[in-house]
């Protein structure tokens, strides 16, 4: 029983850490805005990330392409993380840190937004495809943990939850994600 306790009160302290910081939140909101004025310009969303932040991006990328709550037009999101045949394809011919950059680079235009999920900030594979994004033309959220890692140089708007611990940052990461798709849906709903 302790260690349940421990695990749901870890998570309500990483939450109340965000809610108490008017800086977190107003990146929240800022990234919303991004995504509904890049939406609204008829670019796209790419998103990626390992382990569960893989999970986490195909599940934002649902939300948005599918429907979050509103009735809406289903939206441009992909999630890089989706394909096995390129995942492997291009592991198995680069390397695995370029499993998202390759990607990002055949598909991203000027304006089209990559988002990086990484709960230590320091996954190579997601620095690779940030750096490629902003050399592309694309814009860059991450959303991180711990200090931002070295993924937060490479972001215009990084989104990263005080914690190190690793299930309170990914728990903290769903509702993040959740709060910007109200925002998207808040704009495109019918």
């Amino acid at each position: 029983m302790k260690e349940i306790k421990k695990a749901i009160l870890d998570s309500i302290e990483t939450k109340l850490k965000i809610v108490k910081n008017p800086e977190i939140l107003a990146r929240i909101d800022w990234a919303g805005s991004l995504l509904v004025s890049t939406l609204q310009r008829g670019n796209k969303i790419l998103i990626a990330g390992n382990g569960g932040s893989a999970a986490d991006a195909q599940h934002f990328a649902a939300e948005l392409a599918g429907k979050f709550v509103l009735n809406r037009k289903g939206l441009p999101a992909i999630a890089l993380t989706a394909n096995s045949s390129i995942v492997t394809a291009i592991a198995n011919d680069f390397g695995y840190e370029h499993v998202f950059s390759r990607q990002v680079e055949a598909l991203i235009e000027k304006d089209d937004i990559f988002v990086g999920i990484s709960t230590s900030g320091n996954s190579k594979n997601i620095l690779l495809a940030a750096q490629t994004a902003r050399q592309l033309g694309g814009l860059t959220i991450g959303i991180l943990g711990n200090d931002g890692g070295e993924v937060n140089q490479y972001c215009d708007i990084s989104i990263i939850v005080p914690s190190t611990n690793t299930q309170a940052i990914q728990e903290s990461h769903v509702l993040i994600i959740h709060i910007i798709c109200s925002i998207v849906d808040e704009a495109f709903g019918l």
